[in-house]
């Protein structure tokens, strides 16, 4: 990067992060740090709810998602719209007419101490390790620039991130989080500008979609009934709904923001805000990366986007087998360009789609021998690139300046999301484990203590997590599976507490851990798609504690 992106990267995050935590430098009391004086406005709520999912994952894997596969993962967004009509209905009113600070509070109210806790518990581990990968993500950025050692920009990135969460609390979140989606939103408008002028004379946007359209890049709604596809139109509108509603409606990092609000209603305008505007930024996010896949058509790809290990690869014994593969990719672009050759010259208007499937299948089989050298000869590295390829990109083609502000946006989502994550869990640490169940009764300056000093631990051990990450094939499903494996049995209980009166909290806990193992079993033992995780843990929560209620009752009256 040159001296002007450093000077773009560096004084926008430093203003964020001060921002932040100059607009919250009052917090006295407990209500003050977690819920921010219940003074946040709908615009706030909205933006921080967005921002909160907007990870740096979003922008770094999102985009090789599209390139590898196309537009099919915004199916996985279709529920969202209909989760949050239902959250604003059946949530809101019940959370903030209770005036919890935790969510899980409401299920001791509703249920027992036990049940609440097992809720926190699994929030708490799907989130710490969510947490982790939202900081391994940036930082897979500024070591790949930097060249330093990955661990210790983890290291570097986690720390800053805990620093601020912990000095500010929930109003340094909120606050800093306007000023982050500013950024990536202008960041990935910026890029997309960038790509769609950086392609040929004559490939304009109707023949950028065309030429994806014809390489499968623009298969945005897949009917079909494949249990086994991760995303179909199915899958996201019932497997989407659920983890929707479970991720928004009973993940604390996403309710602490909307139940810190001024009024149920600006918690209600908040969600609804993002109901309409989801969808639209994940598409445009897709298309970007779409963009990126039709602009190597006609300029060279790398034969492996992760330059550090094209360069580790060349440095072993398989290197002359692998610069012999880069010779044939080589001229494989070069039989590409005679493919297209008429078309930018104005005498055709497409190619024939079988030249272009050709190409592509021979660009295919020599990517997979490449990844094959690599995981012999580098079997400590991930041997899959497709979350380097929009970083790749932004670093060979963009030009300086601009560079800085779409690595800016990426860090700042990064940021966004990992601040939300250990805000929420040094909330449920403190909330209900510590003055639950150890300090019952202390003052209202040793909770702030306690919850700054969770979310320091909480910090750490996300610091310790996202060193691993780099064992796991594509971040953005990572997350997501992580998310699903657990959201599910949560999302029963809640569910089991509002609409199922008779429900006893004996037999919704005994349920939850019932079908927390199904869906664990489901997971390890079959090829279902993740999105129907959530569907099995939650139908699973809500018909056995129908039948083990009735079994206790059955029990009970025969006593």
């Amino acid at each position: 990067m040159s001296s002007l992106d450093w000077m773009v990267l560096i004084s926008a995050t430093v203003f964020i992060v001060a921002y932040g935590i100059w607009k919250t430098r009052k917090n006295k009391n407990i209500d003050a740090y977690l819920m921010g004086g219940h003074t946040t406005r709908w615009w706030t709520v909205g933006l921080s709810v967005m921002a909160t999912q907007a990870s740096a994952i979003t922008f770094l894997s999102t985009p090789g998602q599209a390139f590898d596969d196309g537009l099919r993962f915004v199916q996985f967004y279709f529920g969202l719209p209909i989760a949050m009509v239902i959250i604003c209905i059946i949530f809101i009113p019940r959370f903030v007419g209770m005036k919890v600070i935790t969510v899980y509070e409401y299920l001791e109210q509703r249920f027992d101490l036990k049940t609440r806790i097992l809720a926190a518990f699994l929030f708490m581990l799907q989130r710490g390790l969510g947490t982790g990968i939202t900081i391994f993500a940036p930082a897979i950025i500024l070591s790949s620039i930097i060249g330093w050692n990955l661990n210790l920009t983890i290291i570097l990135m986690g720390v800053i991130v805990t620093f601020y969460t912990t000095v500010g609390g929930t109003k340094a979140v909120s606050a800093s989080h306007e000023l982050q989606m500013a950024v990536m939103i202008g960041g990935i408008i910026t890029a997309f500008i960038i790509t769609l002028h950086s392609l040929p004379q004559g490939i304009g946007m109707v023949d950028a979609m065309y030429i994806a359209g014809a390489h499968g890049r623009l298969n945005v709604v897949d009917f079909s009934l494949d249990w086994n596809s991760r995303y179909t139109f199915w899958s996201g509108i019932t497997g989407g709904t659920f983890l929707a509603l479970a991720y928004f409606g009973t993940d604390q990092s996403q309710a602490q923001r909307y139940i810190s609000g001024q009024s149920i209603r600006e918690g209600r305008l908040g969600l609804m805000f993002n109901a309409f505007f989801k969808i639209p930024m994940q598409f445009f996010i897709l298309l970007a990366g779409v963009m990126v896949f039709v602009f190597y058509q006609f300029q060279a790809a790398p034969l492996f986007f992760n330059s550090h290990v094209e360069k580790d690869i060349l440095e072993t014994s398989a290197g002359p087998a692998y610069t012999q593969l880069q010779e044939e990719w080589k001229l494989e672009h070069e039989n590409r360009q005679s493919i297209y050759a008429p078309v930018l010259a104005g005498e055709a208007t497409y190619p024939e789609k079988t030249l272009m499937d050709a190409s592509v299948a021979k660009e295919k089989a020599l990517r997979a021998e490449a990844k094959v050298l690599i995981e012999k000869n580098l079997p400590e590295v991930e041997s899959n690139d497709k979350d380097y390829v929009f970083l790749r990109f932004i670093m060979d083609y963009l030009p300086h300046g601009f560079i800085g502000l779409l690595i800016t946006t990426i860090i700042a989502a990064g940021m966004s999301a990992t601040a939300s994550g250990l805000n929420a869990l040094g909330a449920t640490t403190t909330v209900d484990i510590y003055k639950r169940l150890i300090r019952k009764e202390a003052s209202e300056k040793h909770y702030v203590i306690a919850s700054k000093s969770f979310t320091v631990m909480w910090g750490l051990i996300a610091i310790g997590f996202a060193s691993i990450g780099s064992l796991f094939e594509n971040l953005i499903q990572f997350v997501n599976i992580i998310g699903s494996i657990f959201y599910g049995t949560v999302l029963g209980i809640f569910l089991s507490a509002f609409l199922i009166r008779t429900m006893s909290s004996n037999a919704v806990f005994i349920a939850a851990l019932i079908a927390q193992t199904i869906v664990l079993v489901c997971y390890w033992t079959t090829d279902i798609g993740f999105l129907w995780y959530n569907v099995i843990g939650c139908g699973g929560v809500i018909i056995a504690g129908l039948l083990i209620d009735l079994m206790l009752k059955s029990t009970r009256q025969k006593a």
